[in-house]
């Protein structure tokens, strides 16, 4: 009987999490929300669903567009979006846009590294990028709610009612 070594089984359970996670949540590399965007700005493709590239975009409109079409079942993620960075994931130089209080949280879903980052990894999601930020965000909040997002309450907690309503 052979054994495998214990690095190899690491390794085949991270790509079943991850497999899961894309399957669950719909990410990956390339999903269909973002088949055949522009490299700096929202676009409308046949189906009139939003997409945005995130290379290089600092539209803020743009990111709202997408995060309105990722989070269309939990419409209270966008309204942290927009209390969390003000609907950014990039700063006009191009670097990740980082918290004000901590700068450890990261981009439009301000996901904390110091705390998310490893897990983030292992799911293979690149939270530095709006697709694993937002990605990212949809798993947090599918397995904590909106207690993540606790410290910026005050600024989005006025929209929960009306996201949940919008829900059903």
């Amino acid at each position: 009987m052979l054994i495998k070594p214990r690095f190899n089984f690491m390794i085949e359970l991270t790509t079943s999490i991850a497999f899961l996670v894309t399957s669950i949540y719909g990410i990956g590399s390339t999903t269909p929300a973002m088949a055949g965007v522009s490299t700096t700005t929202a676009t409308t493709t046949k189906d009139n669903s939003a997409s945005i590239a995130a290379a290089s975009t600092t539209d803020r409109d743009a990111v709202k567009a997408y995060l309105e079409q990722q989070y269309a079942d939990t419409p209270i993620l966008v309204a942290i979006a927009q209390c969390e960075s003000n609907f950014r994931q990039f700063n006009p130089d191009g670097t990740v846009v980082r918290g004000k209080i901590d700068s450890h949280d990261i981009g439009v879903m301000q996901i904390n590294e110091t705390y998310w980052l490893p897990t983030s990894k292992s799911l293979g999601l690149d939270i530095y990028t709006i697709e694993g930020n937002t990605a990212y965000a949809k798993y947090l909040y599918a397995k904590s709610g909106t207690d993540p997002w606790k410290s910026s309450e005050k600024c989005w907690g006025d929209s929960e009612p009306l996201a949940l309503k919008a829900a059903k």
